[in-house]
């Protein structure tokens, strides 16, 4: 039986996805982010499947959402995204050394994915952490820095910001240091597969696209980089990657 287990991850509001009778084995981990304006229990059916294979899926709520919600308004969320996305990828450490510490990761296989947000910070993670073994960007930008100028321009075109130029240069300079598109050899031939709707127009589909097209041609082992574009499908994860996502974890860690 799947058992569905509620637990606080440093300050990080976390459920946690395994097969009951595994629940204090070590088992391989994959942790997965969800979306903007999502939150953890959006993402239970993937982590069935995944917990259904014999992994321990973690799925913790970001800052501002779900049980970190605080009643927050949209705005505030709305201009903390990226603010969001590095802390997502500083916590991920915390989930980590919380993995260690207990004995509950089997071997160092640690994966993660994400949805849109959550692919933004599973690309931007790939750039801090080397003991990632592989990871799945669903409909995210690993080109951050070109998506932030991009948002951006669009709340400018909405009326003013609540932030200053300043501040927007400095998050620029900030968000370098976590894009992968600046940094691709940090990808080292780790496994890494895209989910991207050529419909999408949340985030936009040439983003993953012409990434990939450029570091797959890197890749030595094609089978270990992988891209799946589906024709008619906007920013939304069907079922169709959803079972993808689930075969390449099972194939790759």
């Amino acid at each position: 039986m799947i058992g569905v287990y509620k637990e606080e991850i440093k300050t990080i509001p976390s459920l946690i996805v395994v097969d009951a009778e595994n629940e204090n084995k070590a088992l391989p981990v994959i942790t997965f982010f969800h979306g903007f304006t999502s939150a953890k229990e959006h993402n239970l059916p993937l982590a069935y499947l995944l917990a259904e294979e014999g992994y321990r899926v973690v799925l913790p709520d970001s800052k501002y959402h779900g049980a970190r919600e605080n009643e927050i308004s949209e705005m505030r969320r709305q201009v903390s995204f990226w603010d969001i996305v590095m802390q997502n990828v500083i916590e991920l450490k915390d989930i980590k050394d919380y993995l260690d510490s207990t004995g509950l990761l089997l071997d160092n296989r640690f994966g993660i994915a994400g949805t849109s947000m959550g692919g933004i910070t599973t690309s931007a993670a790939l750039t801090q952490y080397p003991w990632i073994k592989t990871a799945v960007i669903l409909m995210g930008s690993p080109k951050i820095t070109t998506y932030a100028k991009t948002l951006v321009n669009s709340f400018k075109k909405m009326g003013n910001l609540p932030i200053t130029d300043e501040e927007i240069s400095h998050l620029y300079d900030q968000l370098k240091q976590y894009d992968l598109s600046e940094q691709p050899e940090k990808l080292n031939q780790r496994p890494l597969m895209f989910w991207h709707g050529e419909d999408d127009p949340v985030v936009p589909f040439d983003h993953s696209y012409t990434f990939y097209e450029k570091v797959a041609s890197e890749y030595t082992n094609k089978d270990n980089i992988f891209f799946i574009k589906e024709a008619n499908r906007g920013h939304k994860v069907g079922r169709f990657a959803i079972l993808e996502t689930a075969k390449w974890f099972t194939k790759h860690l």
